[in-house]
């Protein structure tokens, strides 16, 4: 089940995201807006959740968390743009600060 969540998750939601991987939860963040989806088997599902919410393509992007050690893995098909970023692994920093800010606010 895809949660979208806005604020701090709540335990529930955490378990919610768990129930498809167990250990790890796929997340897609909207870094201008500030939102994140999170659960389910792949990250697309996460990035078609928040582009039905309303976020852009050029704004979302890809990660993995895992609530038992606080680690993100920051690699996924999601983030493969020959435009932005030419790597599954998301390679400018700043980005990448801005989903680890993200994810560790909503999910750690």
């Amino acid at each position: 089940m895809i949660e979208i969540i806005r604020v701090r998750a709540t335990p529930e939601q955490i378990e919610q995201m768990l129930q498809e991987l167990k250990f790890y939860i796929k997340v897609a963040v909207d870094i201008e807006h500030r939102i994140l989806a999170g659960g389910g088997e792949m990250h697309f599902y996460c990035e078609q959740a928040l582009l039905e919410y309303g976020s852009e393509q050029k704004d979302i992007w890809a990660a993995s968390f895992r609530p038992d050690t606080q680690r993100i893995i920051y690699e996924s098909m999601v983030n493969l743009r020959p435009r932005q970023n030419r790597s599954m692994e998301i390679i400018d920093v700043k980005i990448r600060e801005q989903v680890t800010q993200i994810i560790m606010e909503f999910l750690g």
